[in-house]
């Protein structure tokens, strides 16, 4: 069966099938899952799936057809049961005799809750009806590039035909809703025997008896089209009407990407804060670097979920992709107007497009930046719909790049994208999302951030929204560390941070991951406990080094970053009680302890004006779950106080005025205070040590 499609994936596993049982249920899920596991197929989020059961009513207990499908808000590649809904057919379709014409179907959408037979059931989405008023038992709705791109095609309804004859029916434009379901059962009825329909600027439905006929059928309908396109594809004319810039290198890419991302990231972030993501992807590059660019990329988008998630059109850099971009000065400046313009082409779209009911005009900021020659940027709240509004454009790429090459490319007028984008209904589902967390839409580099403290931090600025880079020289540690994160949360460097050059790295891969940073808390550290005697040159000059010299590196290195996103930020330092009391043997971690404190104090006083907090939190004995304590370091500790090593948490414990074990929580806890709460605080210094009255700051 694989062997059928060049285009697609075949994915369906006769075995796993098999033991679903018969659960129609549970194998639309399955179909669901494999279809969503393809880009090709749909995009994330996008599209939707249904089947037709049979169920026993619990008020007549009559055998009734109820319809499950995919919930609002879902994507069909993660869908489970508690993601879909469960619908009365019957009741769906009675609807029909009090809809009053499509300038009142948005009254049908609430009405969907009177049709609910699984009242554990998610939020029916718009496209209920386009499934329940079609009589199959399954059906389909995809986003295929192949497809879309036939039907944003110029000629869309004759070249339909070509590819699939009478077996296919097409239906013109029409945003989704109750009426467009009514079109497509208005088309099956003119077209009997059709496999699928193809939406006009928008998808593709298509349909089957069981799970896996739909499947095949949902395959073989996208095979199609995609076999058309690719017969066709530069014979006429060179993709995208050929190259017209070249591309740098890899990596020459990348460290162009990680120099212009902050200042990118800075200015789409003049209403809210955003996350940047960069993709040079194969299908990216041909379509940045062509001649038809300038022609293609202001059309837009045709598929409504493509800009629901990228805006209408991207904002192209008019650089060359070897740009010297060392001044950040003088590239805000000369980027500055190009965003200007595009936020007063938004504005004058909105004013253009807008009804007395509309929302508010929303952020006129774009999400799509194209950098011919070197890549493509998207910002968005977080890290996974920037990421996703990538997979969208690369999406809407390759529909231009096969509408071009069987005919011409035609996006959506711009009164129905906005009335798409702007929709009533959007901006109800908008509302009902959760809120942000404090940290959403901050990037947090942690040095350290695989021993106990630094993990405890990262850990800590994760739960409350951030993104976090993890920094550190043990490359194992990292992994093990970065285990306890989801996708599109974090990323990990191997980073020595008395290296200038290496700390430059680790801050050019969180750059490229996250577009920036917003909180620097250097954490990594080590304690080496000896008297004077015994304290070596090179003891004295490791902990300088990693203490004194690293703090000074990722000090240099992030405000770099900081100054190019022009929106303030934070530097927190890990430092120790030690910096401020004079304990025994512990000349060398003392003196850099002190070193820590003072250069924050330095530093709160240089930044100030650029709205870049420095603070300092002074942890005392953090035994449990902090490396350094493992070795030599406990043992000279115990050796100074003449006790053993496994008398030490309670030794601790009992000489601080609350007489509390600290642990690495409670110092990600400061840091979280430091960064969410105290937000007026720089200069500061946060004892973390249960109550140390010689280590009072005042």
């Amino acid at each position: 069966m694989k062997e059928r499609f060049n285009h697609v994936s075949y994915l369906w596993d006769e075995t796993r099938a098999a033991e679903l049982g018969g659960d129609e249920v549970a194998l639309f899920l399955y179909r669901s899952n494999l279809l969503g596991a393809d880009l090709r197929v749909t995009n994330y989020g996008g599209g939707n799936t249904s089947c037709k059961t049979r169920e026993k009513d619990p008020l007549t207990g009559k055998a009734v057809e109820v319809m499950w499908v995919k919930g609002s808000g879902g994507d069909i590649g993660t869908l489970t049961r508690k993601g879909i809904a469960g619908l009365y057919t019957e009741r769906l379709r009675e609807l029909k005799n009090i809809y009053r014409g499509i300038e009142f179907e948005d009254e049908i959408v609430p009405l969907y809750q009177h049709c609910l037979y699984d009242l554990e059931s998610a939020a029916p989405s718009i496209d209920t009806a386009l499934h329940g008023l079609l009589p199959f038992k399954h059906i389909d709705h995809l986003h295929p590039d192949a497809v879309i791109a036939v039907a944003a095609a110029k000629n869309s309804k004759e070249i339909t035909k070509e590819i699939w004859g009478n077996k296919m029916g097409w239906v013109p434009w029409q945003r989704p809703g109750f009426d467009l379901g009514l079109q497509l059962e208005k088309c099956l009825v003119e077209n009997p025997g059709i496999r699928g329909i193809v939406l006009g600027k928008h998808g593709l439905f298509t349909w089957g008896d069981t799970a896996h006929e739909c499947y095949l059928n949902s395959l073989e309908v996208i095979e199609m089209a995609s076999q058309y396109i690719a017969e066709r594809e530069g014979v006429d004319r060179p993709i995208f009407g050929g190259e017209k810039i070249a591309s740098l290198p890899p990596d020459e890419r990348k460290k162009q990407a990680a120099k212009i991302i902050p200042v990118l990231r800075g200015l789409c972030s003049e209403y809210q804060r955003m996350i940047g993501h960069f993709s040079d992807d194969d299908q990216v590059l041909p379509f940045l670097n062509s001649h038809d660019l300038d022609k293609l990329a202001p059309l837009g988008t045709s598929c409504p979920d493509h800009f629901l998630r990228t805006k209408i059109k991207p904002l192209v850099l008019d650089l060359a992709p070897d740009e010297m971009l060392d001044d950040s000065a003088n590239l805000r400046s000369r980027l500055l107007p190009v965003f200007e313009r595009y936020r007063s082409d938004y504005a004058a779209y909105y004013e253009k497009c807008k009804h007395d009911d509309s929302p508010a005009i929303r952020d006129p900021n774009p999400v799509v930046i194209l950098y011919p020659g070197v890549g493509m940027f998207t910002f968005a709240k977080n890290k996974q719909t920037a990421r996703v509004a990538a997979e969208f454009y690369i999406n809407a790429i390759n529909v231009m790049r096969g509408a071009e090459a069987i005919s011409s490319y035609t996006a959506l007028p711009s009164q129905e994208a906005f009335n798409i984008e702007y929709w009533l209904l959007e901006e109800a589902k908008l509302r009902r999302m959760p809120a942000e967390k404090p940290l959403s839409r901050r990037v947090a580099f942690i040095s350290g951030g695989a021993g106990g403290i630094g993990k405890a931090i990262a850990n800590k600025l994760a739960a409350e929204g951030a993104n976090v880079i993890l920094a550190d020289i043990h490359e194992e540690w990292l992994k093990e560390a970065n285990a306890a994160f989801g996708r599109d949360i974090s990323t990990t460097a191997v980073c020595d941070v008395s290296n200038p050059e290496s700390v430059a790295a680790a801050f050019a891969k969180a750059c490229l991951m996250f577009g920036g940073v917003d909180i620097i808390v250097h954490s990594a550290g080590l304690a080496i406990s000896k008297p004077l005697a015994d304290t070596a040159p090179e003891d004295w000059q490791l902990l300088q080094d990693v203490l004194v010299n690293g703090q000074f590196n990722l000090a240099k290195a992030g405000t770099k970053i900081l100054r190019k996103q022009q929106m303030g930020g934070n530097i927190i330092n890990i430092a120790s009680k030690n910096g401020l009391v004079a304990g025994k043997n512990n000349v060398g971690y003392g003196t850099a302890k002190a070193a820590q404190q003072h250069m924050a104090r330095l530093l709160a006083a240089e930044l100030a004006s650029e709205k870049i907090r420095v603070n300092t939190v002074n942890p005392d004995a953090v035994i449990i779950g902090s490396k350094i304590w493992e070795g030599e370091w406990a043992e000279g500790r115990a050796k100074a106080y003449g006790i053993s090593v496994n008398e030490l948490p309670a030794f601790y414990a009992k000489r601080n005025l609350l007489q509390e074990i600290i642990r690495p929580e409670d110092i990600a806890n400061a840091v979280f205070a430091l960064t969410a709460i105290l937000d007026k605080s720089t200069g500061n210094i946060i004892n973390v040590d249960g109550g140390m009255a010689e280590a009072f700051v005042r």
